[in-house]
Order: structure tokens, then C-alpha cells, then sequence
């Protein structure tokens, strides 16, 4: 399970102190398909950040699996079991697709034809792809299913996804979902994934909804996605404790 506590994050601007994210106290448990949505600028994709490491909150707590990890490296963190794919992913020039792929395992003798499985599952035709470089040859949507194939590769107990189907083809954005669906099956952990595609949401066993750094609403689909979409939804498998607290912002 991940847990926030009274988590803040500001930036300084022209104005001065600048709090994108305010007292956010959160907890989701293990084998949950948690997704965050709101308004762009509300603090979703910086929330994903803080808890990946990628940025370091200015006050609360962050614990996961019982072990505070607030000040854990973004690399530290991984190897507790937490993955992170980008919105925009990163290229790797002079890294090959099967090299990042058994770096990412953790296993530097990942068979080629386990490498091209999780190529194959993201979209991918693995004998195009396996030998490529990782770098500006390949489009943003390559990139990211290439991405989202080393955290199957992964299998941590925790993935976050900010905005996963950005780029992605509809053919492969449909195969997508079955893919979340097969990383929570193989690792019984948690994903959170950062979106606003209706088909994700659909899927989701809780969703949150962030506005400017705070949490507005949070809870299982059925009871959040009516006043999101209009429509209803099935019952979600597992819950979400929130609580934020109205802070003045600094």
C-alpha cells in the first residue's frame, strides 16, 4: 500500500510561492487500479512525480509498504518496487530496445523471445523493434509503448502511468487496457495511472479527482463517474481513504 500524509508541493514564480499541490493525505491499497483525473493544471501529473520521486514534496510523508520512502532517490525507488512511465519518455541514445528491456527486468539475460512478448503485447512488431535504438528515430508513440513494455518487463508492485495514451494509435490504445489489465493479474499490486480517457476511467476500481492541488472527489467508479461522464459504471473491488485539508496557500 502507498500512503501520503499531509503532502504539499510549490514552486516559486513571478508572484512568489506557488503551492501546486495542498495538504493531500491519501492511501491506496494493494491490487487496486487507481486513476487520477481533473482539470488540466490541477496537480495530477505533479502528484504522480512526487510519488515516483521524479520531484521532492516540501512537507508531508510518503510511505510505502510501511517503509517511508519521502526521500528516497527516483532510483532508490524503483528497486523498492515502484515504476514510473513519463507523459513525454525519455531517449536513450546508443541504448538498443532489448537492452532496455533487461534493464529494466533487472535481468541481463532476457531471452529475446521473452523481449519480443512484451513488445508484441504493447503493439509492437518485435523483430522491427528489438535491435532499434531508443532515441529521436523513434515517434512519441513508439517511444511510449516501448516504455510501458519495460514496466511489464518491470512487474513492480506499484506502476504510475501519466497520461499513457498520449500518442498512442487507436488500435494500440485499445490493446492498451488489456495490458493494465494483465501488469495488475501478474503482480497483484497497484497501478495509478494520470488520464482522462473515458475507457480507462471505465475500467478503474476507484478514481480520483484532483483540482487545483487538492482532491475534489474521490471514490469507486460507480459512485464518481455519473457526474464525470453522465453514465454508470460497475462496482469497484477497492477503496480509497482521502483526506484534504484547506490550507491558505503560502
Amino acid at each position: 500500500m502507498i500512503s501520503i500524509k499531509d503532502l504539499t508541493y510549490g514552486v516559486d514564480d513571478e508572484q512568489g510561492k506557488k503551492d501546486i499541490l495542498r495538504n493531500i493525505s491519501l492511501e491506496i491499497p494493494d491490487d487496486c487500479f487507481a486513476v487520477i483525473t481533473g482539470p488540466n493544471g490541477g496537480g495530477k501529473s505533479t502528484l504522480a512525480k512526487v510519488l515516483a520521486g521524479v520531484l521532492k514534496p516540501a512537507s508531508g510523508t510518503i510511505t510505502f509498504d510501511g517503509v517511508d520512502i519521502t526521500d528516497m532517490s527516483i532510483t532508490d525507488r524503483a528497486r523498492a518496487g515502484i515504476s514510473y512511465a513519463f507523459q513525454q519518455p525519455v531517449k536513450f541514445k546508443g541504448i538498443e530496445v532489448i537492452d532496455l528491456l533487461r534493464l529494466a527486468a533487472g535481468d541481463k539475460t532476457l531471452s529475446v523471445g521473452d523481449a519480443c512478448t512484451y513488445l508484441s503485447e504493447v503493439g509492437l512488431c518485435a523483430r522491427d523493434y528489438i535491435n532499434r535504438e531508443v532515441d529521436s528515430s523513434l515517434s512519441g508513440g513508439e517511444l511510449k509503448r516501448i516504455e510501458i513494455a519495460t514496466v511489464l518487463a518491470r512487474a513492480s508492485k506499484l506502476a504510475i502511468f501519466d497520461e499513457p495514451e498520449a500518442g498512442i494509435d487507436l488500435w494500440s490504445f485499445n490493446n492498451l487496457i488489456n495490458v493494465f489489465r494483465r501488469i495488475k493479474e501478474k503482480t497483484h499490486g497497484s497501478i495509478i495511472i494520470i488520464s482522462h480517457q473515458e475507457r480507462i476511467l471505465e475500467i478503474a476500481d476507484t478514481v480520483i479527482v484532483i483540482e487545483n492541488g487538492q482532491i475534489k472527489k474521490q471514490g469507486a467508479r460507480e459512485d464518481v463517474l455519473p457526474s464525470l461522464l453522465g453514465t454508470d459504471s460497475a462496482v469497484g473491488e477497492c477503496s480509497v481513504k482521502t483526506q484534504v485539508r484547506e490550507t491558505a496557500a503560502v
